[in-house]
């Protein structure tokens, strides 16, 4: 059993929740009546988050190779298998090799298209990890960026179009929670030296930063639900009814940053805070029955 455990921590399999994204198309596009989409086709959308998991999985073991000696002056990063001492090198690099393997192997039977963009992704990640991390403002962009990256790809395997207001909230959400997460870096774990980049933040800054993409991310996906476009695409005024969910989450995410001094592991947080996974929960109810119910 406790080979099992190490390996899901190794390959952070918690952290797989943040393919979540990679569903959005499907889902929206489900409800267009312009859009060519059957349900069957769902199948491809979980294959895909499964490809974007496994590849995601090896850039996560790649990082912890190259940032062990960090990661043992952190707190929680300490308990990692590779910085801790559980998993060895050459065995890790092997896991990360099938990983890769499997998951690029598998977008190529899925899709030409899906592999194109699960390749980018893995470039990105690896400028990430060898230089780009240590930038300010820069890293939490490039993180975004792999958001933007993961909801493409939902839509490239299922052949639809995907919105531009759906790529630029998924774009703002990641910004906002990356964000939250140097907050609370900057202010628990500055001097430890395990992250070169909060050097070039500064608290209050982070503070106008996080406001700044928590309105942006609700008036653009406001925007988004009651443009035009979207009214007519899905038949129906009443998607603007989830906008208050948008809000509470967003709302209920800062009092956890901010009153309760957390954040710095956002999919620990969506997968333990019951009011947001009540929120989720209510959203995606409340989408699926406008769409049904239209």
């Amino acid at each position: 059993m406790k080979p099992v455990l190490t390996l899901a921590r190794l390959l952070r399999v918690k952290q797989w929740t943040k393919n979540i994204v990679v569903f959005a198309a499907f889902v929206f596009a489900l409800g267009d009546r312009n859009q060519n989409l059957a349900a069957w086709e769902l199948w491809k959308v979980c294959l895909a988050a499964l490809a974007f998991s496994l590849v995601s999985s090896a850039v996560y073991i790649f990082n912890d190779l190259r940032d062990a000696p960090q990661d043992r002056l952190h707190p929680l990063k300490k308990q990692r298998p590779i910085a801790a001492g559980e998993v060895g090198t050459a065995s890790a690099g092997g896991v990360a090799a099938v990983l890769l393997a499997m998951g690029l192997g598998g977008a190529w039977r899925l899709d030409a298209g899906l592999l194109v963009v699960v390749g980018g992704y893995l470039l990105l990640q690896v400028v990430y990890t060898l230089w780009l991390k240590r930038i300010a403002l820069v890293d939490v962009i490039v993180i975004s960026l792999g958001f933007v990256l993961r909801a493409l790809a939902g839509a490239v395997v299922i052949h639809v179009v995907i919105s531009p207001w759906l790529l630029l909230c998924a774009m703002l959400l990641a910004l906002f929670l990356g964000l939250c997460k140097r907050r609370h870096e900057k202010v628990n774990l500055e001097g430890l030296g395990t992250r070169v980049a909060l050097d070039g933040y500064h608290e209050q800054l982070l503070d106008m930063l996080i406001t700044m993409m928590g309105a942006s991310t609700l008036v653009c996906y406001s925007i988004y639900t009651l443009w035009p476009d979207t009214i007519a695409k899905f038949g129906t005024p009443w998607l603007g009814a989830t906008i208050p969910f948008v809000v509470f989450g967003l709302f209920r995410y800062m009092d956890i940053v901010y009153r309760q001094e957390k954040g710095d592991r956002p999919e620990q947080i969506l997968l333990t805070d019951l009011p947001l996974m009540a929120d989720v929960a209510f959203y995606g109810a409340t989408v699926l029955g406008i769409l049904l119910l239209r």
